[in-house]
C-alpha cells in the first residue's frame, strides 16, 4: 500500500502544539475533554457493565462510572488517543497566536 506524502500532514503527531503556545488551563481542558469522550467510549464497549457471575450486585453497578471515569483519565494522561492534541490545535486556532499563551 502506497502512502502519499502529503497524507502525513492530515494528522498532526502528538505533542506538535508547544507548551509554551497553550495556556496550562486550555491543556488541561483539552485532556478533560478526551477523558470525557474516552469513558463514554468505553461505557459503549461494556467496559462498566457488571458480570453475571460473581458479580458485585449493586455496589457494583454503583461505583462502575467512577472506575471508568478514573480509567479513563488514566489513558488521557498517558497520551489518550490524540483528542486532546486536536482539541487543543482547534482552541488554538479561534484564540489566535497572542491570546493563546495567556
Amino acid at each position: 500500500m502506497h502512502i502519499p506524502p502529503d497524507s502525513q500532514s492530515l494528522r498532526a503527531p502528538p505533542g506538535s502544539v508547544p507548551s509554551t503556545q497553550a495556556s496550562p488551563r486550555l491543556e488541561d481542558a483539552a485532556k478533560e475533554f478526551e477523558a470525557a469522550i474516552l469513558a463514554e467510549l468505553l461505557k459503549a464497549a461494556g467496559a462498566g457493565q457488571s458480570r453475571t457471575e460473581f458479580g458485585g450486585g449493586e455496589g457494583e453497578e454503583q461505583f462502575a462510572s467512577l472506575l471508568l471515569d478514573a480509567q479513563a483519565r488514566h489513558i488521557a494522561a498517558a497520551g489518550g488517543i490524540g483528542l486532546a492534541e486536536m482539541a487543543l490545535r482547534g482552541l488554538m486556532a479561534q484564540r489566535g497566536p497572542a491570546q493563546g499563551a495567556t
